[in-house]
């Protein structure tokens, strides 16, 4: 049986694909820093040998090079102020931009959350870190999104981050690279801080070092790292220590944290119902969310 919030969720879903899509804005007035171009065409990789996922395709968007966010805010008498930028996952390769990014969206839209949605550069460019061109783009984002706060109505101090697989390396890595621009400044949204104010990591990857729970360089935690919330199953073959390591370093540091791991699941599955109790981490989200007041007074 699909969960109440789900349902909900999906209902929107068809809601917002029925009416005027938001139009997306650009993050760079120019060519993205660091990038020379080439790439080719920004084109949907997927073809009919990829897995479906709940028994539905996956949009695999490739070739991007020029980010964009796009907002999706609440209805207004739903609406608690409250918003999430999310960065869909992908290796650094592709981004699953319906899966993880647009369905979370209308997810957040249920609960009173304007959902932000990060088109960040892929795949990794030749010569830098794979993170380095998306990190560039999280922390861009962030900066529009608080220096839009009024305009938008959101509450400043109530901006979070919500990543997938590398998203959610990304979502980590911004958190612990948010004193300074990696690029830069473009304008006054630079100047407004990128750092979120809570974030959820869903099974993400590259966090830990391989074979271990030690965290990587790019993603250390310390007392400045926001609130968190994680979820992995203990058979994703991306490892759960992922999760368990992130976790054990922030309670190192005192953070508030929620820490889920199911027994199954695997990867990828984002917010569609499967049998596997993973797939109703947003329920959980949505109580660590209201237990926090992210969403409005309690």
């Amino acid at each position: 049986m699909t969960p109440p919030i789900v349902r909900c969720a999906l209902a929107l879903l068809g809601s917002v694909c029925l009416g005027a899509e938001p139009t997306p804005m650009k993050l760079w007035p120019g060519i993205a820093p660091g990038d020379k171009g080439g790439l080719g065409q920004e084109i949907d990789t997927t073809t009919a040998k990829d897995n479906l996922i709940a028994g539905r395709s996956v949009i695999r968007l490739g070739n991007v090079s020029d980010p964009t966010i796009t907002v999706y805010p609440p209805t207004q008498g739903k609406d608690t102020g409250a918003a999430v930028v999310v960065f869909p996952g992908g290796g650094f390769h592709i981004l699953a931009m319906d899966l993880e990014g647009t369905e979370v969206c209308a997810w957040l839209n249920s609960i009173g959350v304007t959902g932000v949605l990060l088109k960040y550069r892929v795949p990794a460019r030749e010569g830098r870190p794979e993170y380095a061109a998306p990190l560039q783009d999280a922390q861009r984002a962030l900066g529009i999104v608080r220096s839009h706060a009024k305009e938008w109505g959101i509450d400043p101090h109530r901006i979070g981050v919500l990543g997938f697989s590398a998203g959610g390396h990304l979502a980590a890595t911004l958190s612990a690279n948010s004193q300074a621009r990696t690029y830069p400044r473009v304008d006054e949204s630079d100047d407004a801080s990128c750092r979120p104010d809570f974030q959820i990591l869903i099974y993400p990857g590259g966090v830990v070092e391989r074979g271990g729970y030690a965290l990587a360089p790019d993603v250390a935690v310390t007392a400045k790292t926001p609130p968190t919330f994680l979820v992995m199953a203990q058979d994703d073959p991306v490892r759960p220590e992922n999760v368990l390591g992130y976790a054990m370093a922030l309670e190192g540091e005192k953070v508030p944290m929620e820490l889920h791991v199911y027994p199954s699941g695997g990867h990828g599955y984002g917010l569609r119902p499967t049998r596997d109790f993973v797939t109703s981490w947003p329920q959980r989200a949505a109580d660590w969310m209201r237990s926090r007041g992210l969403l409005g007074p309690q």
